[in-house]
């Protein structure tokens, strides 16, 4: 039967999107584990800086290199798996090649923040494209399983019920044209008894 056949290639694209999800899963767990480190680090820097220069100095440098550096995303769909993921491709321009500060007032901190910061963009846009790709897998696992579901418990059951009517009516009809063909038939030889 047609819907079995579907049923039984749902449940195995359900056991490929199930081991799909446990691989991006310790996947996603790494990335996220990265991105809260990195967070960490930055949140740390930001903090030395602001100790040893002041937090408006830092605001006043934050707003001037807002000025330098420009970035760039694009936004890509990709068809992975049967699903469409979405990809990023992030850059950060720097229009000048010094810093917007001078290195004598300000803490040494702050080029270690500035490379952290870069570090976790760079961390968020992947952990970004993981956490969408495990949950449109997730998504469409769900969808696939109620889809299994509905062949089980609804779909295949009328179908047998169907096919079992069919049958029944069709065994009805063979005994009644039976019941039939064998009056015919007894009617064929009374009269040629008769004859």
């Amino acid at each position: 039967m047609f819907a079995v056949k579907g049923q039984k290639f749902l449940e195995f694209r359900r056991e490929q999107l199930i081991f799909q999800i446990r691989k991006i899963w310790k996947e996603y767990i790494s990335h996220r584990k990265n991105l809260i480190t990195s967070f960490k680090d930055s949140l740390l820097f930001l903090n030395y800086s602001i100790e040893e220069m002041g937090k408006n100095e830092v605001k006043l440098i934050s707003k001037l290199s807002k000025i330098q550096f420009k970035p760039k995303i694009n936004v890509h769909a990709i068809k992975k798996m049967g699903i469409i993921i979405t990809q990023l491709e992030y850059e950060l321009f720097q229009e000048e090649k010094l810093p917007a500060y001078t290195f004598e007032n300000t803490s040494h901190y702050l080029d270690d923040l500035i490379i952290k910061l870069k570090e976790f963009f760079n961390k968020i846009i992947k952990f970004s494209e993981i956490e969408d790709l495990i949950l449109k897998v997730a998504i469409n696992f769900k969808k696939i399983n109620r889809r299994i579901n509905g062949l089980k418990n609804v779909i295949i059951p009328r179908l047998k019920s169907t096919i079992k009517q069919i049958k029944d009516t069709l065994e009805e009809i063979e005994r009644e044209n039976y019941v039939r063909l064998k009056k015919t038939k007894d009617l064929i030889i009374k009269q040629e008894n008769i004859i």
